[in-house]
Order: C-alpha cells, then structure tokens, then sequence
C-alpha cells in the first residue's frame, strides 16, 4: 500500500467526518461512518475502526448531541493520527 493512498484515504474519511451532519439521526450518519470504517480497516487504521464501531454501537443505543459529537470528535482524531493507539474512549 502506497502513501499517497493512505494520504488520499485519510482525507476522505476526515471530509466524511467533517461533512456529517451529526444531528440528522442516524440513519443519515449510517453510510458515512460505514465508508470510514471501511477505509480504516482498508489501511490498517486499527483506532478509527475502533472508534467508528464505537460511534455506530453509540447510536443504537441512543445516544445523541455532544456524545455522538464526541466521538465524531475523537474519529477525526483516530484517523489524523498514525494508528499506533486508539484515542482515549468519551465512555
């Protein structure tokens, strides 16, 4: 796997995390955060996959508003850094 494709792949995902429009609900944040756990896991981001399960087992349970901003948060985070180690859980 080439740099460049990680670069290319940290940036989609950080414009989804971006993009989301984390008080639609969550059938609108569905696709979103299933595309970026995708590319996680496609490019070895082992704390955005984590994170991003984190997210959508958050919202079915129904958390909403500054939680699920929270982990949107600490997604954005998890795929800035160089998955070495998950960022510490808003739990």
């Amino acid at each position: 796997m080439s740099n460049d494709a990680l670069i290319t792949a940290r940036a989609e995902m950080a414009t989804r995390i971006a993009a989301i429009e984390w008080r639609a609900g969550p059938a609108r944040l569905a696709a979103d955060i299933a595309r970026i756990q995708a590319l996680a896991e496609h490019h070895h981001l082992p704390a955005a996959v984590d994170v991003a399960n984190q997210l959508r087992l958050a919202l079915s349970r129904g958390e909403r508003g500054v939680p699920v901003h929270r982990w949107l948060q600490l997604l954005g985070e998890a795929v800035a850094g160089d998955g070495a180690e998950a960022p510490r859980r808003a739990a």
